[in-house]
């Protein structure tokens, strides 16, 4: 639940495991069975790292989820927290818009308290596929007679498949009030700083034929999680852990005693005391 409004604080320390989880693009329901059904997990808190696939349906949508799979998550006594992606609307992502006891998209810069830890959530990233996405909505929405351009402008929740505001965002006046209340031990993003993996650009490359700030905005988001991690660092050294998801592979490396771990789609791996 949440516990404070500025900066936004999640309080689950009565959880006795926490776990992080990579992209699942829609796959609501799928993430809950694995979690309760395969991997037989209670207890557990999932923080699920952007991509989660909110805006693609309508909002009573997402709401049939949780009454869908409420009490297969009660009776195995999990919770599942998600931080936006680039293929999120951000709309959701403000702690009120989808928030249920069990389910909740949490805004960026929200901490989470639990198992021991402190964790910060930062979302947001590039499309590198937005032009096709922008042209898909523009013809698709020439066929949709029942929205006007103006209906399609006030609705915040009306069903997309890219939102401009995606990238993330270097907020240095409420990570400083973060950091001066909180030892941060573990970040959780959907992207990475630019030391880590993902390093290959030629897909990148590829969709940069077709859009010309591509290259540019992307280096920036990538400079956005430096400026990030490079702020948490100066003002507590104290982070041990850093989990993204995005790029669709699973890595891991040791850089400057944080451990930076890239979780692949759907890939699942707990956080230990």
């Amino acid at each position: 639940m949440n516990t404070d409004t500025y900066p936004n604080i999640y309080d689950f320390t009565k959880c006795r495991n926490v776990a992080i989880c990579g992209d699942i693009h829609g796959d609501f329901n799928l993430l809950v069975n694995k979690v309760c059904i395969q991997y037989q997990m209670k207890d557990t808190l999932i923080i699920v790292a952007g991509d989660c696939g909110f805006g693609f349906e309508r909002k009573g949508y997402y709401e049939n989820i949780v009454k869908r799979n409420v009490e297969r998550v009660v009776k195995f006594n999990n919770w599942f927290l998600f931080i936006r992606g680039n293929h999120d609307n951000p709309a959701y992502f403000d702690g009120k818009a989808f928030c249920h006891k069990r389910f909740i998209a949490i805004p960026d810069y929200s901490v989470v308290k639990t198992n021991g830890h402190t964790i910060l959530c930062v979302g947001g990233a590039i499309s590198i596929d937005r032009q096709s996405r922008k042209e898909s909505w523009e013809h698709g929405k020439s066929k949709m007679h029942r929205y006007d351009d103006r209906t399609i402008a006030d609705n915040s929740f009306t069903t997309n498949n890219y939102w401009q505001d995606e990238a993330p965002v270097f907020n240095e006046k409420v990570l400083s009030e973060i950091t001066s209340l909180y030892k941060i031990d573990t970040v959780v993003t959907h992207t990475a700083p630019t030391f880590c993996e993902l390093k290959d650009k030629k897909e990148l490359q590829l969709w940069a034929l077709r859009d010309d700030c591509l290259l540019a905005d992307v280096q920036n988001e990538r400079e956005t999680m430096d400026a990030i991690y490079e702020a948490i660092k100066t003002d507590c050294n104290t982070i041990t852990h850093w989990f993204y998801g995005h790029f669709h592979q699973s890595w891991h490396s040791t850089i400057n005693g944080v451990l930076f771990k890239m979780l692949d789609i759907m890939e699942l791996i707990e956080l230990t005391p």
